[in-house]
């Protein structure tokens, strides 16, 4: 609980890489045991699933120890709501990544901060000021970890102003309230802003597995919205010499339109044309955030030049 309210104040102070080992490095004693106690073994496990449901949603996603250890098989079988729930999260990670590798773009080339304190984009929000154990991962997702044992709901904040919906079912809620939210073993709860755009690609082995092709862009109604798409090689500084791209997505709610707008720059190996699909969430079409395959929206093949849809 303590590193939720440490990683938020380094955040605010402009670090834009703040992380810390899942799990602790350290460990208390009890868990160095061999074998570990029955009791002891399963409090392990949750902790372990708890601060990877975290982890997922910080800048730096690392598990790191000597004793236990830490890969997901050694801490728990397949069929263990922790392993799977470490597995959708790790998964749901590499899904994330257009979202993701935008924001760290935006963090080198504009000064921006992935890990943000609530105060930081709802100011005006008196109740914002003082909490915690909340925040933003980047301008879209809201993330309220679950520390404490055995917890199977969580009360939260949400920011008044706008709307938010429950990122696993798409359930809407008005913001300016506090809210009682399910908090089962495998999930720990995440919202997000109406008029998030938030781009996600296939499902991925390791980030230079392949392109992300096909994209895409779950648009959360409610509130106009933007968000620029960031790529460039990935594996090298060539992004300092200019070699990068940048593709400006916009929604107007009043319109139900989404513009993508022209790609600007270029960088060796870069997607000439791709498939993005649109998959759209409202307060009257409560549309889970999942990629298994039903529902796969609206198909759009871009070639680099501005496309306006309406939806």
């Amino acid at each position: 609980r303590t590193q939720i309210s440490a990683g938020l104040n380094y955040s605010i102070s402009g670090l834009p890489y703040w992380t810390l080992d899942i799990g602790g490095f350290a460990t208390e004693v009890r868990y160095n045991k061999v074998p570990m106690a029955a009791a002891d073994e399963e409090e392990w496990r949750e902790l372990q699933t708890r601060w990877y449901q975290w982890g997922a949603f910080l800048p730096l996603f690392r598990s790191h120890g000597q004793f236990p250890v830490r890969e997901i098989f050694n801490i728990a079988p397949e069929d263990h709501p922790a392993y799977k729930s470490m597995l959708y999260y790790n998964q749901l990670r590499y899904r994330l990544l257009p979202y993701n590798y935008s924001l760290a773009g935006h963090a080198y080339h504009h000064d921006y901060t992935l890990l943000r304190g609530l105060v930081m984009d709802f100011a005006a929000d008196k109740k914002t000021w003082n909490i915690g154990d909340q925040f933003m991962f980047g301008p879209s997702l809201l993330v309220a970890p679950v520390y404490t044992y055995k917890a199977r709901t969580r009360t939260l904040y949400l920011p008044e102003g706008q709307g938010w919906y429950d990122l696993y079912s798409g359930a809407f809620y008005e913001g300016g309230q506090s809210i009682t939210s399910a908090a089962t073993y495998e999930r720990t709860p995440v919202f997000v802003k109406a008029g998030a755009i938030i781009p996600t690609g296939p499902a991925l082995q390791y980030t230079s597995e392949k392109a992300a092709d096909p994209l895409t862009l779950f648009i959360y109604t409610g509130r106009d919205g933007s968000f620029t798409l960031y790529e460039d090689e990935g594996v090298n500084y060539n992004y300092e010499k200019g070699k990068y791209t940048e593709i400006p997505i916009s929604y107007n709610n009043a319109t139900n339109t989404i513009t993508i707008g022209d790609r600007t720059g270029s960088f060796d190996g870069m997607l000439k044309a791709r498939t993005i699909y649109i998959k759209v969430v409202n307060a009257m079409h409560a549309l889970p955030f999942s990629f298994d395959g039903k529902d796969t929206g609206r198909r759009i093949e871009y070639k680099g030049k501005k496309i306006v849809i309406r939806l």
